[in-house]
């Protein structure tokens, strides 16, 4: 059976043609053979017909600014279209893999998978009771793309779906061909570069988007598709706990974002329950269509009626309007009730649901019923959906979680309780642990939260969320906003700040009630290499443990990637952060608690992204305790959600990985690793991170990195409402992560991915190591292989070439001490990872060397044309949007931001 009427290469040529018609009609014939004759000299040079670049040079030379402006809209619009047609590609691999019943990763192989691996029904069933993932969005600045310019590409895509996915009559052609120029050209139209930078909630919007429009329709085909597989490979039932819980720090992250206040976080916790509450009621009035049965036809026990009628006691009504309209309908006299329920849970009248427990409790008993009345299809088909949608949804959409920094705390604490004449910021660690824990214990408050006469601005808004916290628990139930990062956590002191101050407005009662999971983010080596100090006290503390065994004994734990690659690098971080999660399993089991990991993993490589299923496949077996947390970012976000096929895809992928890696670890809870493969990560990290290092800071090193990266440009898109550096400093230590690896990605130099791999694994061949084992750990050891595997493809996507156009900026004697050096450790591991891969080129999946090979004669002119920018020093306005806006393609063509 056909599937699909087109392949990628009709939609990039025909997408390819209607923009150059539309740019043509839109500018001018003469702008369209400009950029037609860029297109074609950089096609040239990529194919090896021209030696040189020198035609592309000339023609950029001789743009004015205007023009300039129309290449770069023509390669960054080809680009946002392109990635729809690769977006289409995928969906269309992804339903032939289904039908074929070959896809990789799918959650049909995982359950066979571990039926052929020996697992009786029980084993099964004790691992998905252990399975919890939890995706947690973040408003992370990595999204370049305009709101507007999303929704006019997410019509385009509907259009190639409808072309690719219906056998459609010449007329019915027509219209979608016509709907596609029309909407290729108002894209042109718009502007793509913000003129301000995103709001907040802007950004919680765009989080809440995906939630509310994709993911909430897909969650329980996920839960079907497992359910059916279950029951031909076990051919029993087999009880399904809540697999997913979607959670969001849009609106609600404060560290480094002053924009995020308490206001904005109350409003995102309004507007998300605003938004799913009449999800479900349209739901539950489509199921009214369904479950029109007679009383006459069916016979409802007596929990059904028992229900029924304490639903009319409370709405009476509404009981009496659905009694007169659904006469011996008891099934839609039921659910009318429950739709009046559901639209009053935020209303002042009575009547309304008081959780989404009592919600599910109804749906059950409805589901129940139909069974019993030999309807248990019609159960299956659309009770059981809904019932999945609001175990993972609730009432929230998506639990919020807090964060700040652990200054913020801190300070807030010292000027508080200096007014009681306490002088919290004298004192050392070992005092502030027993000092809080005193006042934790203890019945009475120490503070007033509620006056901040006299204290600074920045003590005050710590003091006004934590009060704001407690009413919005209140208010939204304790899930809605139940857990506290603590950034830059190094001391067991930073933790107990932040049950110091729940605990002062009764978020915290002890013993016997917390409200929130303290989570400690990890990230400096000094937190990492400390964590038996850190965690073995607060595990050993009496006022912890109590809240402690009151959030169920589970700790979460959040790892830093992003900062930690950048402080190390990335061969140094990965292996810390392995050993780390080692580390912390081993503390947590000594004190027999559970771990909850919370990767905090960027969308690039450099930030520990990466294909999500390979990661969680790589994991430490001690670490896979089934619970599973980790944050989706930027770009990621729309590449992994926009699409419906494709978040169930990836969905799919996390379950298959977790359920996979979950039996792996009950079967092995140690991961048996030889020594040898430890000595040759230790020595080689070892090394790598000491070169990597000096590189750093090598003098002239962050003078190099302003001027051969466009760092000042991106610093200014108005990509999120956060600041790109921390401080007013300009140092790599204070840049945040996100414009670091930005930058470097967009001057294709991607050095964050890979630099000082070659040195570290020089160092271990030259320590009395040899090839044949670090062959065999790539063969064998899942850590090091996938690591391997990332940094190829950061390989890959580095262009020297190109590269070598922004050295040329920066100061020569800077160029000539810092750009050989990159260049000898790129040429250098390309070699070593060749060589122990055994692969004939960086990247193993042809579909990736394609795509490569497609977009580099595209991205290229964006890249000159960039640099050529850069090189000005004083710039028209024009140009300066015109740079901007080589910012936004060059990303489009890589995909990729920070």
């Amino acid at each position: 059976m056909t599937l699909h009427a087109r392949e990628i290469n009709q939609d990039v040529r025909e997408l390819g043609a209607l923009l150059g018609e539309v740019l043509e009609a839109q500018t001018s014939t003469e702008a369209f053979e400009t950029v037609e004759t860029i297109r074609n000299s950089c096609i040239d040079y990529r194919r090896g017909d021209a030696e040189t670049r020198d035609e592309v040079h000339r023609a950029l030379n001789r743009l004015n600014p205007e023009t300039q402006d129309i290449v770069a809209r023509a390669f960054t619009t080809y680009f946002e279209l392109i990635n729809l047609a690769e977006e289409r590609e995928r969906v269309r691999e992804i339903r032939e893999g289904s039908q074929e019943g070959v896809l990789a990763d799918s959650v049909e192989e995982a359950v066979r998978d571990l039926a052929e691996r020996g697992a009786d029904p029980e084993e099964f069933e004790q691992v998905l009771e252990d399975v919890l993932i939890q995706p947690t969005f973040t408003a992370h600045p990595t999204e370049a793309r305009r709101k507007t310019v999303k929704a006019k590409l997410r019509s385009v895509a509907r259009d190639i779906e409808r072309l690719d996915e219906r056998r459609l009559t010449d007329r019915e052609q027509k219209h979608i061909e016509r709907n596609l120029d029309a909407e290729v050209t108002s894209l042109w139209q718009t502007p793509q570069v913000r003129d301000r930078r995103p709001e907040v909630t802007d950004e919680a919007l765009n989080v809440q988007w995906y939630l509310e429009n994709v993911l909430f329709d897909v969650i329980d085909e996920v839960y079907d598709e497992l359910e059916h597989t279950i029951e031909d490979v076990y051919d029993e039932d087999i009880d399904i706990d809540t697999l997913y819980e979607f959670r969001s720090w849009a609106g609600s992250d404060r560290d480094g974002n002053p924009f995020v206040t308490t206001e904005v976080t109350e409003e995102t916790l309004e507007r998300q329950r605003e938004t799913v509450l009449p999800l479900y009621r349209n739901k539950l009035k489509e199921l009214s269509g369904v479950l029109s049965q007679d009383a006459s036809n069916i016979a409802t026990d007596a929990v059904f009626n028992e229900r029924l009628d304490r639903h009319k006691s409370r709405l009476p009504g509404i009981a009496t309007e659905a009694e007169e309209r659904y006469p011996d309908e008891p099934y839609r006299q039921k659910l009318r009730l429950m739709r009046e329920s559901v639209i009053r849970v935020s209303d002042v009248r009575q009547g309304g649901y008081e959780n989404e427990e009592e919600l599910l409790t109804d749906l059950r008993v409805i589901a129940d019923s139909l069974r019993e009345n030999d309807a248990e299809v019609i159960a299956e088909a659309h009770v059981d959906p809904l019932i999945r949608k609001v175990e993972t949804f609730g009432f929230n959409l998506a639990s919020l979680d807090l964060r700040d920094h652990r200054k913020m705390h801190t300070d807030a604490i010292a000027e508080a309780v200096d007014r009681q004449g306490i002088d919290y910021a004298a004192m050392d660690e070992d005092e502030r642990v027993e000092f809080l824990t005193e006042a934790i214990l203890q019945d009475n408050p120490v503070i007033d939260m509620e006056d901040t006469e006299g204290l600074s601005e920045d003590a005050t808004r710590v003091l006004e969320r934590f009060l704001a916290a407690a009413d919005w628990q209140n208010e939204f139930g304790i899930d809605a906003i139940d857990t506290y990062a603590i950034s830059w956590c190094e001391e067991p002191s930073h933790a107990l700040e932040v049950l110091f101050l729940a605990d002062q407005v009764d978020i915290v009662d002890l013993p016997g009630y917390c409200g929130f999971d303290v989570v400690p983010l990890l990230e400096s080596e000094y937190a990492l290499s400390g964590a038996r100090r850190i965690m073995g006290t607060l595990f050993e503390n009496e006022a912890y443990s109590q809240a402690l065994a009151a959030r169920d004994n589970i700790q979460e734990i959040m790892l830093g990637y992003s900062d930690s690659n950048k402080e190390n690098g990335f061969l140094a971080a990965n292996w810390s952060l392995y050993n780390n999660q080692k580390r912390l399993a081993d503390i947590t089991d000594d004190y027999d608690v559970e771990m909850r990991l919370f990767h905090g993993r960027g969308g690039s490589i450099s930030r520990g992204g990466g294909p999500m299923n390979d990661a969680m496949l790589a994991l430490p077996n001690e670490t896979v305790t089934g619970q599973i947390k980790f944050t989706e970012q930027g770009e990621a976000i729309a590449e992994k959600y926009a699409n419906h096929d494709i978040a169930e895809r990836n969905l799919e992928q996390m379950l298959n990985a977790q359920i996979r890696a979950r039996k792996n670890a009950i079967e092995e809870p140690v991961e048996e690793i030889p020594d040898e493969w430890e000595e040759a990560m230790e020595t080689a990290a070892d090394a790598a991170r000491t070169e990597y290092q000096d590189l750093l800071e090598t003098d002239g090193f962050v003078d190099f990195f302003d001027q051969a990266t466009p760092i000042t440009v991106i610093e200014n898109l108005n990509m999120g409402s956060r600041p790109a550096s921390r401080s007013e400093d300009r140092s790599v230590e204070d840049l945040r992560a996100i414009p670091w690896v930005f930058s470097w990605t967009q001057a294709r130099c991607i050095i964050p991915g890979w630099y000082s791999i070659s040195t570290g694994l020089d160092a271990y061949l030259e320590n009395g190591g040899d090839m044949e084992t670090l062959q065999e750990m790539y063969e064998n050891w899942p850590f090091f292989r996938t690591k391997l595997d990332n940094a190829s493809l950061a390989l890959a996507r580095t262009d020297l070439e190109i590269a070598e156009e922004y050295a040329d900026l920066a100061d020569p004697e800077l160029r000539e001490r810092i750009f050989p050096r990159i260049v000898e450790e790129y040429e250098e591991t390309v070699e070593k990872v060749l060589e122990i891969t055994g692969q004939d080129g960086l990247l193993s999946r042809e579909w990736l060397q394609e795509n490569l090979e497609r977009r580099n004669p595209y991205v290229d002119p964006l890249n000159l044309l960039q640099v050529r920018l850069l090189k000005q020093s004083h710039r028209t306005e024009t140009e300066r949007r015109t740079l901007r806006l080589t910012v936004q393609g060059i990303a489009a063509g890589m995909k990729n931001t920070g």
